[in-house]
């Protein structure tokens, strides 16, 4: 891992790279569930069931998310994004006295190393709050909750990242084109904003299209700020 970092930062240059690692919760429930799962139910079952033994794993497993964050940095990381893919899937009273303690560990035990930290899930729009309680620099924000109502829910101060719907690249570049400006647009409610798709790049996508993507929202930042 730590070559692979110093290459790619090698690579890149002046482009900084954003070091990741899955969140305790979503490790823990891939270590549960034996691999991807739509209810997740041997790892609730886990989490109420057997309240002891789910804060044993999901501490080691936050010291392993924390380790491997660190790594990345040390190596030439410019941030880091911890990854909750399936925390929207919880209660926020779930989410709040079994899984957020935890996530909040690995960052507090990265903090010392002086780069934005983001705090990023799915369908996490009714959490969006407690995520951004973990005094984490960035709070990632999935299409379904626009920026804008997304920035009254963080902390004053904290950044968003996000959030064009990934399937919106296959779409007519116009269509394409009006929704990444809305995008900017609602972007501009919070005190900083990291532009991103989705929760990754879908097979099939036209790395053509991704071009111009970019080379459009540089643009129209260019021509805001002149």
């Amino acid at each position: 891992m730590t070559e692979a970092v110093r290459a790619l930062v090698g690579e890149l240059g002046t482009t900084p790279l954003i070091g990741f690692a899955g969140a305790p919760y979503t490790l823990a429930s891939y270590l549960v569930e034996g691999g991807p799962s739509k209810d997740h139910i041997k790892t609730k079952a886990l989490m109420h069931g057997a309240p002891d033994l789910w804060d044993a794993l999901m501490g080691r497993l936050a010291v392993i998310s924390a380790g491997f964050l660190r790594v990345q940095v040390e190596a030439g990381a410019s941030a880091v994004q911890l990854f909750d893919s399936w925390a929207g899937g919880l209660s926020p009273a779930d989410y709040r006295g079994s899984v957020l303690p935890h996530s909040a560990a690995v960052f507090d035990s990265i903090a010392d190393l002086g780069v934005p930290r983001i705090h990023f899930g799915v369908c996490t729009g009714e959490i969006l709050a407690d995520m951004a309680s973990t005094d984490v620099e960035v709070v990632g924000v999935d299409w379904r909750v626009p920026l804008d109502r997304a920035a009254q829910r963080i902390r004053p101060g904290q950044a968003v990242q996000g959030n064009l719907d990934p399937t919106l690249v296959f779409a007519p570049w116009e269509v394409l084109r009006r929704e990444a400006i809305d995008v900017i647009e609602r972007g501009r409610a919070a005190s900083g904003h990291i532009f991103n798709l989705g929760h990754g790049v879908l097979p099939g996508t036209d790395p053509d299209v991704l071009a111009r993507l970019v080379e459009l929202i540089h643009s129209y930042e260019v021509d805001a700020a002149a």
